[in-house]
């Protein structure tokens, strides 16, 4: 073989030109018309512009979230927050920005993802109230813990993650590590597959069998999210929010 020979991988095994990446994309958050607090209107969300774990979406799950911790701020007042599986880390700077003492975002650790969330928490002037860390479901829980103060998190975030059914208990450990005594875990999703809605209820199932109480608490209609998706569009429009609260001590 001739020593000029070309025997780079994209020479033994050439590829079609890959469509450029998006940009990303921005969209604003309003606060409900109801609340009249002039501390903030909106917050700005850099979404990237594709990404395998779909953080290029606003979900609605975190629309609805967002407004559900602007009118309830006595949840985390003063207290600690952990969102995990942020995306653009919408619900969490509401609490940050509503008096939460501190707030975690967290992502998978790709440094796309993190840095946009980086991003936001300073495109929005939370800063001082607001961290970002990369973590993988189900891993050692003492990296986060490190941002929690004493007693573990008031309020953990969970938003449009249950469809990640392979995940179910990787996410209910990492809570159970995480939350402090008094604390409680909100859960917001859609149905994004109405056939396998039995599924996404597993994660409560589960939880119930951990020793955690699960209270609906909020339902709010929207327009879907794909439109041309098969399945009941009345159940791929409805957002639903639970709160989780632990009753007993578990093994973690």
């Amino acid at each position: 073989m001739s020593e000029e020979a070309d025997i780079s991988l994209g020479s033994l095994y050439p590829e079609e030109p890959r469509p450029p990446t998006p940009e990303p994309t921005v969209t604003v958050y309003e606060r409900d018309a109801d609340i009249t607090s002039s501390d903030w209107r909106e917050i700005k969300i850099r979404l990237v512009g594709s990404h395998p774990l779909w953080g290029h979406h606003l979900w609605n799950a975190a629309r609805a979230f967002a407004s559900y911790l602007d009118h309830a701020p006595e949840l985390y007042r003063d207290g600690y927050v952990l969102e995990l599986g942020a995306g653009g880390g919408l619900p969490g700077l509401v609490a940050a920005k509503n008096g939460a003492k501190h707030v975690l975002l967290t992502d998978y650790p790709d440094p796309e993802l993190v840095a946009n969330l980086s991003h936001n928490v300073s495109e929005n002037s939370a800063g001082d109230h607001c961290s970002v860390e990369g973590y993988i479901w189900g891993r050692s829980v003492e990296p986060l813990l490190a941002a929690s103060g004493s007693d573990g998190f008031q309020v953990i975030i969970l938003s449009d993650l249950v469809f990640n059914h392979s995940q179910h208990e990787a996410l209910l450990q990492t809570c159970a590590g995480c939350l402090a005594p008094s604390g409680c875990v909100l859960v917001f999703y859609t149905h994004h597959r109405p056939h396998l809605a039995d599924r996404d209820m597993d994660f409560f199932v589960k939880a119930r069998s951990r020793g955690w109480t699960c209270e609906q608490v909020v339902t709010r209609t929207y327009a879907p999210m794909f439109p041309e998706d098969s399945g009941s569009l009345e159940v791929r429009s409805t957002v639903h929010g639970w709160m989780l609260r632990r009753v007993e001590t578990e093994s973690v």
